[in-house]
């Protein structure tokens, strides 16, 4: 309809005038019709919209048809030029807002009682119509000057709040709303107006000039004329609104879920967008760790869902669907948590408690879902999603310069406690918090608390597996930590996880990414050997270096395993030179430590010396194998390298290793030594020994047989005569020092005899049997309780009578002789050696010619007894379980743990940490003070009093007294060769080669300070 001034005018003096609502109603609606051009005319419209807008609550159809109408000519009008009334439409769209928030709560509260269907439909369709005309005044803002007017500005910024105020309410409601409007409309038209929102903030912000910013804002406060900081102060308000505005619907949108999901998509990336605005300055504005705190809320809210939903009554298999299905909103928080810590790191840095217990909470659920059969699928998607994710929110912090170095080490000191190791909750493990309880509370957990060390080790790997990512100071720090990681281990809860659990690991990059499932114990050297890798040309590679080498000799074997896995590692990766050096170094160490009454205890500081060299040596060149074997028996004839040599063969040298011209010479010198040994054996050539060992070519023949496969031809029926020997003098000798070693040499001479089947065809060992069954059932010496040392290769022996021709009659001693032995074998009670005996007794029965097998099982074997209640034997239970035992022996391996497996580990690793507990205690007390006496005066030197490192088994100030020993040697050999020069008469009475001797041990210690040096 074409009209003027005149036109619009006689109609807003028509419905000024008129009191019917319906007249009203189309007087307005002709408004509509109208076409408005001129700036004035559309400015007088917008001012009488306004006032038509009823305000009080509606009563009847007729208001809502009434306001409506106006919604709708306002909306016709808003592509037009109004920039000299914007003004007037924002007012009516915040009068409008409140007004329909207030009738949006009275209506669904009436709903359920209400009859008036049409007036429902009719406001509902108002709510869409007013969303659209929020949506489109918020982009004609976008074609408009940012405003300076103090009035403008007002209104602009109560439209925002109405506006996003409106929203936000209705969103709980959209379920409810659905049943009146269709649930995908009113999400899309939120959408758009939420979008255009996001638009004009980025508009506004590109259309203002942020630098110094500080400096213009400060100014506005003096001087109220400067335009540019009243601009900048009102697209900070407008923005910072609308961030926060955002957050909550993003809240509130993941509360309720479903069909909401656009909504938290779109909220939460608008946050994002928003906050990379003006150039930081809205972290001066904006609380952005409440933004993080809630996206972290939203994150323990999902997971907690999982966890009760999954543990408390899961009977099936969770579906990659729904796993995926509950992981992916987690990511979606996640990936936006980190965005906000990337840009604002500090503001992360200030919620640390929350986002350190909701990361160490995701660490727990993975090792939880890994333990689960039914819930493997799930830890499988989590992997997936969420492993990197998780990391990446820590990464954020601790790789940006705007958060102290300080701050950083307090943090990481905070996640990763060093009270956590000791930590000791009473009562049984099986009693602790339940994955519901854990995931449902919502006080403050201690990141010490003893439940979750599986957790922090699960972590700690993640930032070993991804150290690629992290700045060289936090790798530094992480490589301090390795002996937090160790102390963590000892942990008989972990230690059971680190050998039995199963878990999912990525491997690969980019696209090519996969989900691949390993013990964690090969998880946990994999992520180590990837830390090695990626610190191997960074300032924390000396930190590591120092840690492999003070944990060469770890108390507890499984640190020791891990720490000898590293060095081999680095052994096959690391140059040639580097290697030789370390070896090198270890073989001084050994020299340093060699003893003879040493060699024959296996926790001996030279046996575990040797066992490092060995190991090392395994992954080592031919050529270094060669060399160190050459290094050591250098000095063929000497004590001190027979000790060394046999040391290293006991621990498993590489024999196989050696070139073939170093095999064929060390194999002909061990069966040369064993041969002449055995041959000159007997009591008054033992007796004139003085070295304290005996038999050192027997150990090295036992140790050598499997790895150099010497010729079992060379080894003859004197072996037999030589075990008789010793089983005679161990009869008749009285010195217990003495007796020790033939037990020593009588099992290893058993264990050399298992190795040899055609001595079992000797007629000679008959009269062997019935040696044996007399020194350990019949004889005098039954009641020997260190026999039991024995018995291990006592069974190795009987497993080797298989291949001995028997003859089955009961007038036969030797037949009666096995009987009894088996009987004693078969007999015991301690698990090691019960299962020792069945695994023996299980390769005779499978291979030996004798029929009679049950005359070998004694009335009280092990296995004859029910487990119910320990006192019933049966000789048909023992052949049913012993088949069952054969039967385990030859399946394929499971990797799935019993709970029984579980248990007992938990106590062996409660044993193994009591006595590393007891070992550090012996360390710490003999390192609290060193004694050194000084011609006659004790002097006390205080150690470590000004080192920096925390390490606990640090050992004593080890350089400082290399150095004091190399000082002393150098005085001494320099006062020597000054008495030489000066002939006097002592240096006369000096052996010839006393200054060599000097000089190589000098040698020896210069190279030991090196050694000690590399810390």
């Amino acid at each position: 309809m074409e009209g003027g001034s005149s036109e619009l005018q006689s109609l807003q003096d028509a419905i000024r005038s008129s009191d019917v609502v319906e007249n009203r109603i189309e007087l307005i609606k002709k408004l509509g019709d109208l076409k408005i051009t001129e700036k004035s005319e559309l400015a007088s419209l917008a001012e009488c919209l306004t006032i038509f807008w009823e305000d009080y609550t509606c009563l009847d159809l007729s208001q809502c048809m009434l306001n409506s109408a106006i919604i709708q000519v306002a909306s016709k009008h808003l592509e037009s030029d109004i920039s000299n009334c914007l003004a007037h439409f924002l007012v009516l769209g915040t009068k409008a807002s409140i007004w329909c928030g207030k009738h949006l709560k009275m209506t669904l509260m009436l709903t359920e009682e209400s009859q008036e269907e049409e007036h429902e439909n009719l406001f509902f369709q108002l709510f869409l119509d007013l969303l659209s005309f929020s949506g489109a005044s918020f982009s004609a803002l976008a074609r408009y000057p940012v405003f300076v007017e103090k009035m403008t500005v007002d209104i602009v910024e109560t439209f925002f709040d109405e506006e996003l105020n409106l929203i936000k309410d209705s969103l709980p409601e959209i379920k409810r709303i659905q049943s009146f409007v269709s649930e995908e409309v009113v999400v899309k038209v939120t959408q758009e107006v939420i979008d255009s929102v996001i638009r004009l903030c980025g508009t506004y912000a590109r259309a203002l000039n942020w630098e110094s910013w500080e400096e213009k804002l400060e100014r506005d406060k003096t001087d109220m004329d400067f335009q540019g900081a009243k601009r900048m102060n009102h697209v900070i308000n407008v923005t910072k609104c609308t961030v926060e505005k955002l957050c909550e619907m993003g809240v509130v949108a993941a509360n309720n879920g479903g069909s909401l999901v656009p909504i938290i998509n779109m909220s939460w990336k608008g946050v994002v967008t928003l906050l990379q605005l003006g150039d930081g300055v809205l972290a001066t504005k904006v609380n952005v760790a409440v933004l993080i705190s809630n996206l972290i809320s939203l994150v323990n809210e999902s997971i907690r869902r999982a966890a009760e939903a999954w543990f408390s009554s899961l009977k099936e298999n969770i579906s990659v669907t729904e796993a995926r299905k509950t992981f992916l909103p987690v990511k979606f928080y996640m990936v936006n948590a980190v965005k906000i810590s990337s840009l604002y790191p500090y503001q992360a840095y200030l919620v640390r408690s929350e986002i350190t217990k909701c990361i160490l909470m995701m660490s727990m659920l993975k090792c939880s879902l890994s333990k689960e059969n039914l819930l493997k699928t799930a830890s499988d998607v989590f992997t997936e999603l969420l492993e990197k994710t998780s990391l990446d929110l820590l990464i954020a912090m601790l790789n940006s310069v705007q958060v102290k170095q300080e701050l950083k080490v307090e943090f990481l000191d905070y996640l990763f406690s060093e009270g956590s190791c000791t930590d000791s909750v009473a009562g049984d493990p099986s009693k602790m918090h339940s994955m519901v309880d854990l995931f449902s509370t919502c006080g403050e957990v201690l990141p010490g608390e003893k439940t979750f060390l599986i957790g922090r080790i699960s972590l700690f790997l993640n930032f070993l597996r991804f150290s690629l990512d992290l700045d060289d100071d936090v790798k530094l720090w992480i490589a301090g930590k390795l002996d937090w990681f160790f102390d963590i281990l000892v942990n008989e809860e972990v230690y059971s996880s680190i050998l039995l659990l199963q878990v999912p690991v990525l491997y690969g990059c980019g696209k090519t990414v996969e989900v691949v499932w390993q013990p964690m114990f090969s998880s946990l050297l994999n992520a180590l050997q990837t830390f090695m890798l990626v610190v191997s040309s960074s300032p924390a590679w000396t930190e590591l270096e120092s840690f492999l080498l003070e944990n060469l000799f770890h108390p507890h074997f499984l640190c020791w395993e891990i720490v000898m896995e590293l060095w081999c590692f680095m052994v096959r990766h690391a140059e040639s030179g580097m290697v030789s050096g370390i070896v090198g170094k270890l073989c001084s160490l050994m020299k340093l430590v060699a003893s003879t009454e040493s060699v024959l205890v296996a926790d001996s500081a030279l046996r575990k010396v040797a066992r490092s060299i060995s190991t090392i040596l395994t992954f080592g060149a031919q050529s270094m194998v060669d060399q160190v074997y050459m290094a050591i028996v250098r000095d063929e004839g000497s004590q001190l390298s027979s000790v060394m040599r046999l040391a290293l063969f006991m621990e498993g040298f590489p024999l196989n290793l050696l070139s073939d011209k170093m095999k064929r010479i060390v194999t002909q010198r061990i069966i040369t030594d064993y041969c002449l040994f055995i041959e000159n054996f007997d009591e008054k050539s033992m007796n004139s020994l003085d070295c304290g060992l005996l038999g050192p070519p027997v150990f090295a023949l036992s140790s050598s047989l499997q790895s150099l496969q010497i010729s079992t031809s060379d080894i003859n029926v004197k072996t037999l005569k030589f075990l008789v020997a010793i089983i005679h003098n161990y009869k008749v000798c009285e010195d217990k020092l003495m007796k020790d070693q033939y037990r020593k040499l009588l099992s290893e001479t058993l264990g050399i005899i298992s190795n040899v089947r055609h001595l079992y065809a000797s007629l000679e060992m008959e009269k062997v049997i019935c040696e044996l069954e007399n020194l350990f059932i019949s004889g005098p010496d039954v009641s020997d309780t260190h026999l039991y040392e024995c018995k291990p290769d006592l069974a190795l022996f009987m497993a080797g009578l298989a291949h001995m021709d028997i003859k089955e009659t009961d007038e036969s001693s030797n037949i009666s002789a096995l009987w009894d032995l088996y009987h004693m074998l078969l007999g015991e009670r301690h698990w090691a050696f019960i299962h020792l005996a069945i695994t023996a007794f299980g390769y005779f029965s499978a291979r030996t010619n004798c029929n009679k097998l049950w005359r070998f099982v004694p009335q009280n074997a092990a296995l004859s007894y029910d487990l119910a209640s320990g006192n019933e034997a049966n000789l048909d239970r023992f052949m049913s379980e012993f088949k069952v035992f054969l039967e385990k022996e030859t399946a394929l391996l499971t990797i799935t743990a019993s709970s029984d497996q579980l248990g007992l580990l938990v106590r062996e690793g409660q044993k193994l940490k009591e006595m590393f507990q007891k070992f550090s205690n012996v360390i710490i007390e003999t390192a609290e003070c060193d004694y050194m006496e000084i011609d006659g005066e004790k002097q006390t030197m205080e150690l470590n009093s000004g080192g920096h490192s925390s390490r606990k088994r640090k050992f004593p100030d080890i350089e400082k007294g290399m150095e004091l020993l190399q000082s002393g040697m150098k005085v001494i050999v320099d006062s020597i060769s000054q008495l030489q020069r000066n002939d006097q008469p002592s240096s006369k009475a000096l052996p010839d080669n006393f200054l060599t001797t000097l000089s190589r041990l000098e040698a020896e210690i210069s190279q030991l300070v090196g050694l000690a040096g590399t810390d």
